[in-house]
């Protein structure tokens, strides 16, 4: 009989999903990350095609075995982490019915409105712990509803990123509590549905799948899934969970007060608590491990507003990295670092796709301003790397109203491999940062799942234990500090000057 010796991610991102096979004690066996293409039907509208996302995952198992010659029968168990708020209606075959509206669609609005007024938004962010926006589930339902009756009456279940995953492995429809926080009638503080909102807002609750915790098996590997991804069917199959959730246990935050700071393509942050703080212009969320919470702050400024610039405005980086063997990014950091702090007076203002919290904008935009000819491409990559940093410090002060203190952030993500950027982010918020396992934090938390929910773990602290480690420290500059207190000032002035502005701009288009 072969021994079990692995444990399989399935991290499906934002822009990518990543398949990372670890052994028990985190190290990395093999990884394989496909693209998918994300869809802009209309302004406001960001769709994928949750059918692609299975096939990338088919593709990214079988590369990954391959070419790291692993035996699949040596994999002890499947974790699935995803993103939130994807809005998937399937049949009772599990096929979606049309394409998953992505947390950055922002259709919504009208939907989300009227909930207020129906429901009253202090009322749900009571039950719930989280605002009533168009990104969250709720108000994308509600606009299926009304504006495609046929789908939503031939809709069986609706399911999100990792659930969807979840099903394809095994045939069973699932639910977990990291993301039931998507959801207006989930009563964050009891972690179960509310009958009378969601009778209220005219959802049944035969839509919604059984509440499972994150690491409890929901099933194994069928045959069919088997056969498509180049596994061996009977393999568990955990609930996992939201990736932010996932990316915080994968920093090491398994303790109250420990925080994770995410710089992948979105930003944010993630404080646990053991009891729910509702702050209403932030995200309360459970963590992946039981009966604690994640009080977050979750914008649009992450790593891909410099991958915005570097596919945009990069041409000269990516032709450097060729030359020198580097990755543009790296130019991009080398060139940040030349420039001083407060990038000599040009602020940028992160909302690519609107702003989360704690603004809550749909119409905010991204911005520079103090633009003049003296101004650099690297004073413009410096100015992004802050303006990011700036949102991190607005929603960690933001947390700071309801109690949540943070002394050390974790910082993982694709941004944490640079730095200069996690040193900026030090010097602005005036926090000491640790960063671990960057690349791979996400996946090692969907693996952990996997880990303890199959007993290769007897508990989280042990599987942190053996798993995360510390890479480097990073201390806040004190005299950079003073110097960004004046320009952040600026940055939350600049937004209320240029809020009514966004609405014109938008009226306009």
């Amino acid at each position: 009989m072969t021994s079990k010796k692995f444990l399989l991610a399935v991290d499906q991102g934002t822009s990518a999903c990543k398949i990372t096979v670890f052994d028990f004690d985190g190290q990395i066996m093999g990884s394989w990350t496909g693209e998918y293409e994300t869809r802009y039907p209309q302004p406001g509208f960001v769709e994928q095609d949750p059918q692609e996302w299975w096939q990338v995952v088919c593709q990214g198992i079988k590369g990954v075995l391959i070419q790291n010659n692993i035996n699949p029968e040596e994999i002890a168990a499947i974790g699935v982490d995803g993103t939130s708020w994807a809005c998937i209606p399937v049949d009772k075959g599990g096929i979606p019915l049309r394409p998953a509206m992505l947390w950055l669609d922002r259709r919504a609005q009208k939907q989300a409105d009227w909930m207020k007024e129906r429901s009253g938004e202090e009322r749900l962010i009571k039950v719930n712990g989280n605002p009533v926006d168009p990104a969250y589930i709720t108000p994308k339902i509600l606009w299926i509803k009304e504006n495609e009756p046929e789908i939503y009456k031939k809709t069986y279940k609706f399911l999100q990123s990792n659930s969807y995953i979840v099903y394809k492995f095994t045939g069973e429809y699932s639910q977990e509590y990291s993301q039931g926080y998507g959801f207006h009638f989930f009563n964050i503080s009891t972690g179960k549905w509310e009958e009378n909102i969601a009778d209220e807002l005219g959802i049944s609750l035969d839509l919604m799948s059984p509440i499972y915790h994150c690491h409890e098996v929901v099933g194994t590997v069928t045959p069919k899934a088997a056969k498509e991804t180049g596994l061996v069917s009977g393999i568990p199959v955990v609930a996992g969970g939201l990736d932010a959730a996932c990316c915080t246990l994968g920093a090491g935050v398994i303790h109250p007060g420990q925080t994770q700071e995410q710089g992948g393509q979105a930003g944010g942050m993630s404080i646990q608590v053991d009891n729910p703080l509702i702050h209403p212009r932030l995200i309360l969320g459970y963590h992946v491990i039981p009966n604690q919470w994640l009080l977050q702050g979750g914008t649009v400024g992450g790593s891909g507003t410099l991958r915005w610039f570097n596919e945009q405005l990069g041409t000269f980086e990516q032709l450097q990295g060729r030359e020198r063997g580097m990755s543009s990014y790296e130019i991009m950091s080398e060139e940040a670092q030349s420039i001083n702090p407060g990038s000599d007076g040009l602020i940028f203002l992160p909302y690519m796709a609107g702003e989360r919290s704690p603004i809550w904008d749909s119409k905010a935009r991204g911005v520079f301003f103090g633009l003049s000819y003296d101004k650099t491409r690297a004073h413009m990559i410096r100015s992004i790397m802050e303006g990011v940093a700036f949102s991190l410090l607005h929603n960690l002060e933001t947390a700071e109203e309801v109690g949540a203190q943070v002394d050390i952030l974790n910082s993982v993500g694709g941004a944490a491999n640079s730095h200069v950027w996690t040193q900026i982010k030090a010097d602005i918020t005036g926090k000491t940062i640790h960063v671990p396992f960057s690349d791979h934090a996400t996946s090692l938390g969907a693996a952990i799942l996997a880990g303890v929910g199959s007993g290769v773990y007897s508990s989280f602290e042990e599987a942190v234990n053996k798993t995360v480690h510390i890479r480097r420290v990073h201390q806040p500059d004190e005299k950079a500090h003073r110097i960004y207190k004046g320009y952040y000032r600026l940055y939350l002035d600049l937004y209320e000057r240029l809020k009514d502005a966004f609405v014109q701009l938008d009226n306009l288009q």
